[in-house]
């Protein structure tokens, strides 16, 4: 089935079983009309493509392709170009495009990108076609092996071009819809910051870990030295323990001490630590004596009870 002819040129044609295939022209007079859900193959003009034939040194087309933007730079204008290259008899055929370009000129022709299943060179698929008519105004034309463009004034009777008998090759490029937005010297040089970036990071994850071992290490051997419990909520507990006993000694010292200073040494006659309670028995003690005691343990007041019986000074502290 054949949709979309004028002036004789085919240029939409469905094929069986087949994707649908569009040569992509952008001095085309009438643009395809594409359905929905149909999957359509792209042909480019040479329009919207460089290409250069190349015999290299080079083994695989992998090396050659890394070689393309310094062989395509003194013809190229400046943009974002993507690049292609195929094995071809002895040698190599080698495309430079711009995605934004061809998405440009799909957008103007209202064909959907998403409905785009592989893009071709019309250098890869047409060479049995040449000479023909693609415009109004130009023709396809192969010379030396390479298909351009030439002024349809030229011929004086030439077909139009027909896809009809076209079998497309392996050949097929993607587009890359975003090159646009970040070119690929970009990307490679981003590319390059992150590798740096995850190398550092790596060096210093391993020299803290070569830290954290040399660490567990001292542990150990602190632990092995101090008699350590083996773990550091054990220890911790024991220390919260010493810390708690260590509290409660120092306020009876305190407490003692400042009793001693009154000189209250005979008069004292019992001394007693009884659930957590510190019990002070002084005999033979005035009132006034009792007050300069109070006011020297002014300090535990909090936690002082005291009692004055028949000259029986009875003092009560929890620690």
């Amino acid at each position: 089935m054949t949709l979309n002819q004028k002036g004789g040129i085919t240029l939409f044609t469905k094929f069986k079983k087949s994707n649908s295939v569009i040569f992509l022209d952008p001095h085309a007079q009438i643009a395809p009309k594409i359905a929905e859900s149909t999957r359509v193959d792209i042909i480019l003009s040479p329009s919207l493509y460089w290409v250069k034939k190349l015999k290299l040194p080079v083994k695989y087309t992998r090396d050659v392709k890394k070689l393309l933007p310094s062989i395509f730079e003194d013809i190229l204008p400046n943009g974002n170009y993507s690049y292609a290259v195929f094995k071809e008899d002895d040698g190599y055929i080698a495309f430079a495009y711009e995605d934004k370009q061809i998405i440009d000129e799909l957008t103007k022709q209202k064909i959907p990108v998403v409905n785009v299943e592989n893009v071709y060179f019309a250098q890869t698929e047409l060479l049995s076609s040449s000479p023909c008519m693609i415009n109004d105004k130009e023709a396809l034309v192969l010379e030396n092996g390479v298909l351009f463009l030439a002024p349809l004034d030229w011929f004086e009777d030439i077909k139009p071009l027909s896809l009809s008998s076209v079998i497309r090759s392996n050949k097929a490029i993607k587009l890359q819809q975003y090159s646009h937005i970040i070119d690929t010297g970009s990307i490679n040089k981003i590319g390059a910051l992150l590798g740096v970036f995850i190398v550092v990071l790596i060096v210093e994850m391993f020299i803290t870990s070569q830290k954290i071992d040399h660490l567990e290490q001292e542990k150990e051997k602190l632990f092995t030295h101090a008699k350590l419990l083996p773990t550091m909520m054990q220890n911790r507990a024991v220390l919260a323990e010493y810390e708690t006993t260590f509290e409660k000694q120092t306020k009876l010292r305190n407490i003692l001490g400042i009793l001693l200073q009154i000189e209250l040494r005979q008069k004292i006659t019992k001394i007693e630590l009884k659930n957590k309670v510190l019990h002070i028995t002084l005999q033979e003690i005035d009132q006034a004596t009792t007050k300069k005691i109070l006011q020297s343990l002014k300090a535990y007041e909090s936690t002082l009870r005291s009692s004055l019986k028949n000259n029986s000074f009875e003092i009560e502290v929890v620690l």
